[in-house]
């Protein structure tokens, strides 16, 4: 029902130009409605206000959050109410309000976060709105006013914004594990509207909560040989750092450095732009994790040791070794064949300057790879080697493997520009080769001549054949053209003669659901006031003797009685729609009816709700109440009760009406039914069966019955699609 409302009030807002009045109705709109410039007035608590966006910020309301675009206006603080008047935008990613006039009103506290999963959060469903989230610190640091976090939860990653907390260093939270709560915003790409990443500003100190800090210094724990970071240990986790040691065989700053040691090689990935000089023996602790399937150590940071430089001597492998999945991450040295050579102007950060990568393409037996070196210039050593020659390169060996751990791709990482070695140049054509080609040549002219010759005789055959089938083939199409037309003729005629049928189908089951609706309508509009009418007369002529005003009062009631009979009865010939729930809601309209039927009974009736009333689908109320009078309609006729309870009970997924009555009670397996002409309990069971509910009837002679109706969200919906197209084929 509120997801109805949130769609209906920004179409009504475009027709009658009034002001969109929440943060729901915004993010409601669509791209091409919100750039109408709809008119918002809008008030709520300023949930982020981050330095770096500059006047802009987030504004929260009870139906949630929205971005407002306040560039050069005041930068208001997290926690101050807000009245903010603008109009909608598009936006770069979601709608949000632009051009606003803002009021300060106050201060409130801020919203209460709202735990999300991780995948909704990641998805930009949550886009603007005050979330929670729990995840493991990956890398920290202090940028300007604030605290910059990188979190990882569940195998995802975002970037979390926050104040500097009193404890300035930023390593200490590096493997902690924190709860955050603040305003879930997005990375986008403008021009296509699309998210790329996710941010979280968080706007206060106390939203950014240490659960659980790294327990020990990473650097003093035991170290793991380069080899077994991917292997089983009881102690494994991706939330822990590890610590290796190894030696510098390669480094690309502030990207990653390849370590090797006695047992293989590993990629460690790091943003520290400390540099180290091939042959230096450091330590490293970072996050395990896995890219193309190959085991990588991420965010790490490195600590370098006093021993001395130590060269590492290259390997010399096999493709077989290599298909394997062995020397990933080694220094290796391999031949090949150099088939093509390119050249490529790249930029690997945003601030770093321009530099050349020079890729070679190499043949070794039936694997192509691939040799690559980045310097500032062109590698002039590497541009001299002529292609075709044989070559051994010496490099650091990155392997790329599928989801079964097979062997994809092979890169080599040339470390200096001497890492490639010419071992064999191609020869160049000699007179004699040229004169050996040029006789072949002349040798297969000789043999195309001849073929030609021998072709052009046997075409002459062929094309007398050609004819001779081309003109079958023209009598053959000739009969399927015809065949295929009296095919589609009985095709059509089939079709007519279906159509017909299902349309009579059809037509004889909404009759038949018609016929079904107005008996139940009848028995529940008409004859239940004529059963209030007859009791309001009985008790006139009870009175007349001895009480002849409090006769006719009676009797006056039965007039009011026979007059609303009158309404009833037209209502349900045009349009069988409750005029009680148009003056009152469900619960009132019960009470009216109860009072109403119960008058000058005795009886006392209460009338009581559990949990959030709302309003429902005119449908379901409707037969609610339906359901409700024949409910008493039966108390009053049959069970001599003293008093009747009716409670209506509010749900997150369904609605229950229950009537409770402390009369003589029956046994519900010995009760009278439509045989006997009696059709109300048939008739609240047909429908509560229509709104995919059910009845539940509970009694026992002496003990009172409860009569209890229980209906889910879900039959709803599909209920009210159906009935206007049921009731469009009324006569």
């Amino acid at each position: 029902m509120l997801a109805c409302l949130v769609l209906v009030q920004p179409a009504r807002a475009r027709q009658t130009g009034a002001p969109l009045t929440n943060a729901a109705d915004v993010l409601s709109l669509s791209a091409a409605t919100a750039s109408e410039s709809l008119k918002v007035r809008v008030t709520g608590v300023v949930t982020a206000a981050d330095p770096t966006l500059r006047g802009r910020f987030f504004i929260q309301d009870s139906t949630g959050g929205v971005f407002v675009d306040n560039a050069d206006g005041r930068r208001p603080e997290p926690g101050e109410l807000l009245e903010v008047s603008g109009i909608t935008h598009a936006g770069a990613y979601a709608p949000i309000i632009t051009a606003p006039l803002v009021k300060q009103l106050g201060r409130a506290p801020l919203p209460p976060a709202k735990p999300v999963p991780i995948e909704r959060l990641m998805s930009g469903a949550e886009d603007s709105q005050r979330i929670e989230i729990s995840g493991i610190v990956r890398a920290a640091r202090v940028d300007g006013p604030r605290l910059v976090v990188d979190l990882a939860s569940a195998g995802y990653r975002l970037r979390v914004y926050a104040p500097i907390p009193p404890d300035p260093d930023p390593e200490t939270l590096v493997a902690a594990q924190v709860r955050v709560r603040g305003t879930a915003a997005e990375a986008h790409n403008r021009s296509l509207r699309q998210l790329i990443a996710v941010e979280v500003y968080t706007p206060l100190p106390g939203d950014f909560v240490v659960e659980k800090s790294e327990p020990v210094n990473p650097f003093k724990s035991p170290v793991v040989a380069l080899n077994s970071l991917a292997q089983y240990r009881r102690d494994n986790s991706f939330d822990q750092r590890v610590h290796v040691r190894g030696i510098v065989t390669f480094q690309r700053p502030g990207e990653n450095l390849f370590l090797q040691d006695a047992t293989g090689g590993l990629q460690v990935q790091s943003h520290q732009p400390t540099r180290f000089t091939p042959g230096e023996l450091i330590e490293a602790v970072g996050f395990p994790s896995f890219e193309n399937f190959r085991p990588v150590l991420q965010d790490a940071v490195f600590l370098k040791t006093s021993e001395p430089r130590t060269a590492v001597t290259p390997a010399a492998v096999s493709i077989e070794e290599l298909r394997e999945g062995l020397h990933h991450a080694d220094m290796i040295t391999i031949k090949g064949k150099l088939l093509d050579r390119t050249n490529r102007r790249v930029r690997r950060h945003g601030s770093d300057p321009m530099e050349t990568r020079t890729i070679l393409m190499l043949q070794n037996s039936n694997l192509l790879f691939t040799a690559e070196r980045e310097e500032p210039e062109q590698a002039a050593n590497l541009a001299a080697i002529p292609i075709g020659s044989m070559v051994e390169v010496r490099g650091i060996c990155l392997t790329e493997a599928d989801e079964e751990g097979k062997f994809k791709t092979l890169q080599v990482l040339l470390p200096a520009p001497d890492s490639v070695r010419t071992l064999q140049r191609p020869d160049w054509l000699t007179p004699q080769r040229l004169l050996i080609g040029f006789a072949i040549v002349c040798a297969v002219l000789i043999l195309i001549v001849g073929w030609t010759v021998m072709v052009s005789k046997r075409n002459s055959v062929l094309k007398f054949l050609i004819r001779e089938r081309e003109k079958s083939q023209l009598e053959l199409q000739h009969a399927h053209d015809e065949l295929e037309e009296r095919v589609k003729e009985r095709t059509a005629q089939l079709k007519f003669q279906i159509t017909a049928r299902k349309e009579s189908e059809v037509q004889f089951k909404a009759v038949l659901t018609e016929r079904t609706r107005l008996a139940q309508e009848l028995h529940d509009t008409l004859e239940q006031t004529l059963t209030g009418i007859a009791l309001q007369l009985d008790t006139a002529v009870k009175l007349f003797e001895r009480n002849p005003e409090g006769a006719i009062h009676h009797l006056e009631l039965a007039r009011s009685l026979m007059g609303q009979s009158q309404v009833e009865l037209r209502r349900s010939v045009w349009d069988l729609r409750c005029r009680a729930l148009e003056q009152f809601d469900l619960p009132g309209a019960l009470l009216r009816s109860a009072r109403q039927f119960t008058y000058g009974t005795g009886i006392e009736v209460e009338v009581a709700t559990k949990g959030p009333a709302r309003p429902l689908p005119e449908v379901l109320e409707e037969n609610l109440l339906r359901i409700g009078q024949e409910a008493l309609t039966n108390v009053i006729k049959h069970s001599s009760a003293g008093g009747v309870k009716i409670e209506l009970e509010f749900g997150n997924e369904r609605v229950a009406l229950q009537i409770k009555d402390d009369g003589q009670g029956f046994t519900p397996e010995n009760s009278v039914g439509a045989p006997e002409g009696h059709f109300g309990l048939l008739g609240m069971s047909e429908r509560a069966k229509r709104l995919g509910g059910q009845v539940l009837i509970t009694s026992a002679p002496g003990m009172g019955t409860t009569v209890r109706v229980e209906i889910p969200s879900g039959p709803v919906q599909e209920f009210r699609s159906v009935k206007p197209a049921i009731e469009g084929m009324q006569p």
